[in-house]
């Protein structure tokens, strides 16, 4: 019996459904990694702001703002840190923006308290509330 040199066809079919499944299984880890990666920098950003309010605002002006309209309300931390992964700035909370500066018990522009908050992909909100 004469017999060829090659792959039979079950034989192709089984490497190319190998190969599928494993690039499936990357992408999927992939996909994953990327959403974790995004909700530390949204942790990063959250910790930041909350420390420049406390360390920074706090300590200078003994309240919070009642609004965080730009930038130069903290120019203690990088200005890159108010825009979420996606690309809005907090202000634009009503746009969409992963996060969220909420002030309480404010009067005159001078609040007590503030909740900052940010929506993540793979776990609960991240959340940091005032400590005065």
């Amino acid at each position: 019996m004469d017999r060829k040199k090659g792959f039979t066809v079950l034989e192709l079919v089984l490497a190319i459904v190998f190969v599928g499944i494993f690039v499936v299984l990357f992408f999927v880890q992939k996909v994953n990694a990327d959403a974790m990666n995004r909700d530390e920098k949204r942790k990063v950003a959250i910790n930041a702001m909350f420390y420049a309010l406390e360390e920074g605002y706090f300590e200078k002006n003994h309240y919070y703002p009642e609004k965080i309209e730009n930038a130069e309300v903290l120019p203690w931390i990088d200005p890159n840190l108010f825009t979420d992964p996606f690309g809005v700035p907090l202000w634009y909370a009503d746009g969409g923006s992963d996060y969220v500066y909420e002030s309480k018990n404010c009067e005159d522009g001078k609040c007590k308290a503030y909740e900052l908050r940010s929506a993540m992909e793979k776990e609960e909100d991240y959340v940091k509330t005032s400590r005065n």
